[in-house]
């Protein structure tokens, strides 16, 4: 695979050489997240077969409750529709776990999709970030609890919002409005004077294990 492919999609903002280490008077902090794996897996929760053959492939059960996030040793599984979920990984194994899923399903009626270039992720935390996140959009995000994921709309652009510990949220968005929704973010953070690091500087107990450098 060329380089080129696996540049962030927010190369252009040069976030790298805005990396600080967060302080304690940071209210808001960012952290990208970027060439992780994305698998789209979609079958019916009451087939017995299908979820026995992802479960074997990942560890554990697809969850069948709307908006679980499961954390399994494949990655995290989040709970999309009652027929679909998406798998993130590390991206050094998304080709295995691909292989691995599409023959654990053969024959039955599902389908494993990579969507890896359709998708990124972004670390917000910090004091103020459900603050920032009501200003984003309407839905009620003090009541999105640990474990739990909620798919939304803001302004004019979709995002995943997923919550695996207190201090912070995880945003996964289409690598197309990577651009618009960084711009947002940002513009929406200013006067909170937002603190741009690295993932292990705003770590996500689950999503940060999944980073890596490439």
């Amino acid at each position: 695979m060329s380089k080129v492919l696996l540049e962030s999609p927010l190369h252009a903002f040069g976030l790298s050489a805005r990396v600080q280490t967060p302080s304690s008077s940071d209210r808001i902090v960012l952290a990208e997240l970027p060439h992780m794996g994305y698998l789209v897996l979609r079958g019916k929760p009451d087939d017995a077969a299908f979820m026995q053959a992802v479960a074997g492939v990942l560890g554990q059960a697809l969850p069948t409750q709307p908006m679980t996030v499961l954390n399994t040793d494949a990655g995290a599984v989040l709970w999309v529709s009652p027929d679909e979920w998406l798998l993130v990984c590390k991206h050094s194994r998304r080709d295995s776990l691909l292989a691995a899923l599409t023959s654990a399903v053969q024959g039955l009626f599902a389908q494993i999709v990579d969507n890896s270039g359709g998708l990124t992720s972004m670390r917000l935390a910090g004091p103020d970030h459900i603050q920032l996140l009501r200003q984003l959009g309407p839905y009620d995000y003090e009541s999105l609890a640990v474990g739990r994921c909620a798919s939304t709309v803001v302004s004019k652009t979709g995002l995943t919002v997923v919550r695996t510990d207190t201090a912070g949220v995880v945003l996964v968005f289409r690598r197309s409005f990577a651009d618009y929704t960084w711009r947002l973010l940002e513009r929406t953070a200013r006067s909170y004077q937002p603190c741009i690091t690295s993932p292990a500087h705003c770590a996500d107990p689950v999503f940060t294990p999944l980073f890596e450098t490439i």
